[in-house]
């Protein structure tokens, strides 16, 4: 249960279709959620376990991924404030296993909602049904662009790809990754990793150092990235 008001105008600023709600269904929500907070790093859900609680992120980020036999990691997607992880709710209504890893990538605070209120408020709340739905079709076009990349785009392409989309987000033209994190989000090696970062070294394309990828002539690298 949330009781506190400052707590429950937090829950209805991070997922608005709240707000749209009967007023009945709100306390429904209120009386049927508890608030928890997890470290980073903190393992969430593994391959084969049942899930018992849904989330929906306050703060901070989630990170759902496959781990292969041979050890190597691929990113599904990233779980942000105002989302839910929708693997968790396919499995809570299915019944069925959770098939990945999720783990905190960053400090979380969520609320989480029992199956059997996931389950109910999918009969009887039109709102609810919608958020969960946009959020699984949203979810499953993210999936599919990464079975696209991973089947159909060269290693090199996905690689300069992802390093021009951090450019949002970083300052300058330099991006503090390690190889070991290219390869865990792009589900190779690190090794194979440095190989590829060494080729396009060589080509005067970008320059690495420790911890820092620094991209030097963008208009080429997006070349590359669209090349067929």
């Amino acid at each position: 249960m949330i009781a506190d008001p400052w707590q429950r105008q937090r829950l209805l600023d991070a997922f608005p279709f709240l707000h749209a709600t009967p007023e009945e269904f709100r306390a429904d929500v209120f009386d049927h959620v508890a608030l928890v907070r997890l470290p980073v790093g903190q393992l969430i859900c593994h391959d084969g376990a049942q899930c018992t609680q849904l989330p929906l992120v306050l703060t901070g980020t989630g990170r759902v991924y496959k781990l292969g036999e041979n050890g190597r990691e691929i990113t599904l997607y990233r779980v942000h404030p105002g989302e839910s992880c929708v693997v968790t709710t396919s499995c809570i209504l299915s019944g069925r296993a959770f098939p990945a890893f999720a783990v905190c990538e960053s400090a979380v605070e969520a609320v989480v909602v029992r199956p059997h209120e996931v389950r109910r408020w999918m009969a009887s709340s039109e709102q609810w049904r919608e958020y969960i739905f946009g959020l699984i079709a949203s979810r499953l076009q993210e999936v599919f662009g990464v079975l696209d990349a991973v089947l159909f785009q060269r290693l090199d392409q996905r690689l300069i790809a992802y390093l021009l989309g951090q450019l949002e987000t970083a300052s300058g033209r330099g991006i503090h990754m390690t190889h070991q994190a290219l390869a865990v989000e792009l589900g190779s090696s690190r090794e194979v990793i440095s190989r590829v970062l060494k080729g396009l070294e060589s080509q005067g394309l970008l320059r690495t150092t420790r911890g820092l990828i620094e991209l030097l002539d963008i208009p080429a690298l997006e070349l590359r990235a669209r090349e067929g």
